[in-house]
């Protein structure tokens, strides 16, 4: 049986925290940790420990950041940190009943989304977060900390929200893994009639972080979700990166 327990009363988290130590006092409080048991992280906790909150009044927007946002009805300095964390604007547009225009971007990680996934929900006035800087890296670091600490192997998701082509509405899914495959592979198995599968790959990363979505409330401080039951096979080269679509196969962009 797979469960999901989203873990209560997380301090707030500062930049320069020790995450890895403040997750695992969490879950040795919330009865420890089991071999293979995957922790998913919202990926504020990690941005915010390692100091990815910007200041907006610290920013100078450039030309293009001011058209854009004139155009958008969007705060200049928050359009110029949008743009700092692009490679790309996919798409920018407001329609007549919107007071603020949306902007879609390719994040220089290679993730599509609003405003390149700069956020300014849970934190403070006047400032916002990024996405950590590597967000693989920072989920093997806290991985391999907490195997150590529980002397368990375990997986780690570092999850964010994201809105999704031609359905409304918002979903979780991975930005950053730690032993986790971004996806499996069915192909060249058979279906339950015995059909070949030729391209069945489940994203079973995304599948995760989107199931955290049923525990998790933004309001409720709960960042940190303990997954167990799951059976998954471990990998050491795994990255959320490998889920993303290559542009030269992308029909849609």
């Amino acid at each position: 049986m797979v469960t999901l327990d989203a873990l209560r009363d997380l301090p707030s988290i500062h930049p320069g925290d020790d995450l890895a130590d403040i997750i695992g006092d969490a879950l040795r409080d919330a009865g420890g940790v089991q071999a293979g048991d995957i922790l998913c992280l919202a990926h504020k906790i990690v941005s915010k420990a390692e100091g990815n909150v910007i200041d907006l009044a610290t920013i100078k927007p450039g030309a293009e950041a001011l058209r854009i946002a004139a155009e958008l009805n969007k705060n200049p300095s928050k359009v110029e940190v949008v743009l700092s964390q692009s490679t790309r604007v996919v798409r920018a547009f407001k329609r007549p009943t919107q007071n603020e225009g949306t902007l879609i971007c390719e994040h220089r990680l290679g993730f599509i989304s609003a405003n390149a996934a700069v956020d300014e929900s849970n934190t403070s006035d006047g400032t916002v977060i990024t996405l950590p800087d590597d967000p693989d890296a920072s989920a093997r670091t806290i991985g391999k900390a907490l195997e150590t600490r529980f002397g368990v192997p375990l997986g780690v998701v570092i999850t964010d929200t994201f809105g999704r082509p031609w359905r409304l509405g918002q979903v979780n899914v991975a930005i950053g893994l730690y032993r986790v495959p971004a996806k499996t592979s069915e192909i060249g198995g058979v279906d339950a009639w015995g059909r070949p599968l030729s391209v069945t790959e489940p994203a079973l990363s995304d599948e995760i972080a989107a199931a955290t979505g049923l525990v998790v409330r933004k309001a409720a401080r709960t960042p940190l979700v303990r997954l167990r039951g799951l059976e998954w096979t471990a990998s050491d080269t795994t990255s959320a990166r490998d889920i993303l679509r290559a542009t030269k196969e992308d029909m849609f962009r």
